[in-house]
């Protein structure tokens, strides 16, 4: 399980990195995802990319795996209630590495709510060390991970009626 948490954590990395690199874009989706005025934008793209580098950083750590795991599963909750709240709207959630507007959908919701399952078997399950495959597994799991959200970024596709 130590290949989860490692998943996990770059995927909580890769996000807060993301947030310090696209602060224009993320911050305007930030406040329309939360439903604030543009204004407080910035400062919910600071405080989501804190929290999301703090549990990634937590994760990293088996004494502190635990903790970090339960905050990012209340993270991932939160941003999967968010998205429900919006659902059929259309706009930027800022949950993909490029702009992609478009309505807000069961696929968008069940992201972070399965990001957030995962997040709870690794509070749940017991610290184990790194072995040498945690990395190779882990970069895996996120190349799929991203992967799947740029196959299902596909507008139209004939094999799904979204």
């Amino acid at each position: 399980m130590a290949a989860l948490s490692l998943f996990l954590a770059l995927l909580l990395g890769t996000s807060a990195l993301h947030k310090a690199l696209d602060r224009q874009r993320l911050g305007s989706a930030a406040a329309r995802l939360a439903g604030t005025p543009p204004s407080t934008g910035p400062l919910l793209l600071i405080a989501a990319a804190v929290v999301e580098g703090t549990a990634a950083l937590c994760l990293l750590l088996a004494p502190l795996r635990p903790a970090g795991a339960l905050v990012a599963l209340l993270l991932w909750t939160l941003y999967a209630l968010l998205l429900l709240r919006r659902r059929g709207q259309s706009l930027d959630c800022g949950c993909d590495l490029v702009a992609r507007e478009r309505p807000i959908g069961v696929v968008q919701i069940a992201r972070p709510a399965l990001l957030a399952g995962f997040a709870a078997l690794t509070a749940l399950l017991p610290p184990t060390p790194f072995t040498l495959d945690a990395p190779f597994a882990a970069a895996g799991f996120l190349a799929l991970w991203l992967g799947a959200a740029e196959i299902l970024a596909i507008p139209r596709p004939v094999w799904r009626n979204n």
